[in-house]
């Protein structure tokens, strides 16, 4: 069982780095520091934009409207960091 413990760790380990690129990526295009006509950028953009969206449209959809600053991604990394301490203090020790 702890295997599957750790395989969930890393998969959400791997979804927070990918949201935290998304975030980056987001800023550096806002402030066009990226060509957005290259298309390797545009790939990028568009791997990112499909891997965060899911988690981040209805966590957009219940926080209120802070104008241009979207703080969706820090509630997301909250949300992972709360259910990987849960699982590792809580879960983990009640299986063994």
């Amino acid at each position: 069982m702890i295997a599957v413990f750790q395989t969930i760790d890393l998969a959400l380990s791997i979804y927070t780095w990918i949201i935290i690129g998304s975030a980056i990526f987001s800023w550096l295009y806002a402030f066009n520091v990226v060509n957005s006509n290259n298309r390797f950028v545009a790939m990028v953009a568009e791997f990112l934009y499909k891997a965060t969206e899911p988690a981040l449209r209805p966590l957009r959809r219940i926080l209120p409207d802070l104008g241009g600053l979207d703080i969706s991604p820090i509630v997301l990394l909250l949300i992972i960091f709360f259910i990987r301490s849960f699982m590792w203090n809580t879960i983990a020790p009640a299986l063994v």
